[in-house]
């Protein structure tokens, strides 16, 4: 037996996909709300957002083609009176489930989910606002090395001045901030009677500190020849002197490695006295 279909019947499925799709937008919004907020990862930040738009797009879209009247029209002079069946098919109609009435929710859903999607792009421009935190370029030109921070290597262990050698060289992270990714560091012992000049940051006996970033490009110069006391970067061939206070002698890059200052603490583990004695990683700081 086949179910009779009412004058409006065929509008109710554009309806309930014009819902879930207004709800999609939302659902997009909020998601890209929550992933912001989180920190989020790019990828799940795009996908949220067009799915929010794609949803209220698709909602406006069906809802002009499948909902409002279009075509040419013809005004038809009206009887004094309806006949009874046209008066009962608009009862039905208006009283149906898919009477135009029921259409007020879509509006609420249009509304909730352009509303959403308002929101949700105003979470990005919170990062335009400081209020209380520095703005960025005060925040790039500090690391979180400080007075006192113990240097540990990158698995965590705190460093005392007896683990350094004089073949290598030791990677040191700030303890506390080993994913910091412009705060790497590394220890080495010199000759002291080869020092042609002063380290900048000073020194513990024959121990010194600086920055693991190259100034040109921000590669690791983890490359270090004992016999001449210089880092090499293996990306773009940079090299420094660490006897000359590790200024740059060959490569692209012009600035030295900034010097990380360092004191033995009461616990006989390394700690820092302060942040590098210049900003880490690229040249960008050489730029008027």
């Amino acid at each position: 037996m086949t179910r009779a279909r009412g004058p409006m019947s065929g509008e109710k499925g554009a309806v309930r996909r014009i819902r879930l799709a207004f709800g999609a937008a939302v659902l997009g919004a909020v998601g890209f709300a929550v992933t912001y907020s989180l920190g989020g990862n790019t990828q799940l930040l795009g996908v949220s957002l067009g799915l929010a738009f794609a949803g209220l797009a698709y909602g406006l879209a069906a809802w002009g083609r499948r909902l409002l009247p279009t075509g040419g029209y013809v005004e038809q002079k009206p009887g004094l009176s309806a006949p009874p069946r046209r008066r009962d098919l608009l009862a039905e109609a208006m009283d149906g489930p898919e009477s135009p009435l029921g259409r007020r929710g879509l509006v609420g859903m249009l509304l909730l989910g352009a509303g959403s999607i308002g929101v949700a792009l105003l979470f990005p421009l919170r990062s335009l606002l400081s209020f209380r935190r520095p703005d960025p370029v005060t925040m790039l030109r500090h690391t979180a090395w400080q007075a006192g921070t113990r240097l540990v290597t990158p698995e965590g262990t705190p460093v005392r001045l007896t683990d350094i050698g004089g073949e290598t060289i030791q990677i040191v992270v700030p303890e506390g901030h080993i994913g910091d990714g412009d705060t790497p560091a590394f220890v080495v012992r010199l000759d002291p009677e080869r020092l042609r000049q002063e380290p900048g940051a000073g020194r513990v006996g024959d121990v010194v500190a600086y920055s693991l970033l190259c100034t040109h490009a921000g590669c690791p110069v983890a490359l270090y020849e004992q016999t001449t006391a210089r880092m090499l970067c293996p990306c773009h061939q940079s090299t420094f002197d660490l006897n000359r206070d590790a200024a740059p002698i060959a490569g692209p890059a012009a600035r030295p490695l900034p010097g990380l200052p360092i004191e033995v603490g009461t616990d006989g583990y390394l700690r820092a006295r302060g942040d590098f004695t210049a900003p880490p990683g690229a040249g960008f700081w050489s730029y008027p």
